[in-house]
């Protein structure tokens, strides 16, 4: 457990900063998570950003593979309407009886 101090600074765990690979003199954020405190290492912050632009490039990517294929298939198959089940409820207590 810590304790803030009178000038509200706080002695971060060993035990945490091993977990989270803080070390002395590294940056951390605070962030409020509701009721909770989050404490962020500020490396840890810039390798989510990339982490981010990384997975939004590999959507981009994916978006463009997707339009490709679909270019190459002919449009009045890819937009189908189905007119129904093929088969009314009626059907269902009519099929395969002595009814």
């Amino acid at each position: 457990m810590s304790k803030v101090t009178s000038k509200l600074q706080v002695t971060l765990p060993k035990v945490v900063a091993e977990q989270l690979g803080i070390r002395p003199g590294d940056q951390i954020d605070w962030e409020i998570a509701g009721e909770a405190l989050r404490v962020i290492p500020v490396s840890k912050r810039r390798h989510e950003k990339k982490a981010l632009q990384a997975r939004l490039q590999f959507f981009d990517q994916a978006t463009r593979r997707q339009r490709k294929r679909e270019s190459a298939i002919d449009p009045a198959l890819l937009h189908t309407k189905q007119t129904g089940r093929g088969w009314t409820r009626e059907d269902l207590y009519s099929r395969g009886g002595t009814g």
